[in-house]
């Protein structure tokens, strides 16, 4: 007889059973294995070696549609921490979901790019509203008319929480600097001026813009003109 702690607990034959039954895996006729042979010897079949390879129709493209969903991801919330005006966002969100970010090389990282998206984005806009961009209009300013307009500009790259972003993903401002330049070829290049995503330039004109139903939008939102 044993009277060590939590004999008595299983009689022996429930015991005897149990130890049995547990030797073998539970069985089901539905039961099926996913990705892997058989035996240790064995390979897997042809049907899931196109599986694995994209080749099988049922995945077809989907390490592209993933691609693209983490690009919209990554740069959703990165707006989200920067103080953009939802415009700006779907102008970030629009270029990158169709930006190839095979040009950037060894920087193409989505957290990066998307960065100096948001800040190409950004910038842009500010710039159009100080009339920055307007070559000819500058030319007849005064210099000091001049000095005023840039002092007013406040670049994205100066904000705070840009630089602590920024700095996450060792992204410095040479760095910065040298994407943008790769940035607005690859624009020029793609054909992504004025991308935005979930707004159309071939909207129908029949139909009245959102922009001018809300009275209560904040006209940053949205550049006059566009829908």
């Amino acid at each position: 007889m044993s009277a060590r702690p939590g004999d008595g607990a299983l009689a022996r034959a429930a015991h005897l059973r149990d130890s049995t039954v547990g030797r073998w895996d539970p069985t089901s006729p539905s039961a099926t294995q996913i990705g892997r042979a058989r035996d240790p010897n064995g390979d897997v079949s042809e049907r899931l070696r196109r599986l694995h390879e994209e080749r099988h129709p049922a995945t077809e493209g989907h390490g592209a549609r993933q691609h693209r969903l983490e690009k919209l991801r990554i740069t959703q919330a990165l707006c989200n921490d920067l103080d953009v005006t939802p415009w700006q966002r779907d102008r970030a969100l629009g270029v990158m979901i169709d930006l190839d970010l095979t040009a950037f090389g060894s920087q193409r990282a989505i957290e990066k790019v998307a960065l100096v998206v948001i800040q190409y984005v950004v910038d842009e806009e500010r710039q159009r509203q100080l009339g920055l961009h307007d070559d000819e209009w500058l030319a007849e300013r005064s210099p000091d008319e001049l000095e005023g307009l840039f002092d007013r500009f406040d670049s994205m790259s100066d904000d705070p929480m840009f630089k602590l972003l920024a700095d996450a993903v060792e992204l410095d401002s040479t760095s910065v600097n040298r994407l943008d330049r790769v940035l607005r070829d690859q624009i020029d290049e793609q054909g992504l001026h004025g991308a935005a995503l979930g707004r159309s330039p071939y909207r129908d004109p029949a139909l009245p813009a959102i922009h001018r139903q809300d009275s209560g939008r904040n006209a940053e939102d949205a550049p006059s003109g566009d829908a």
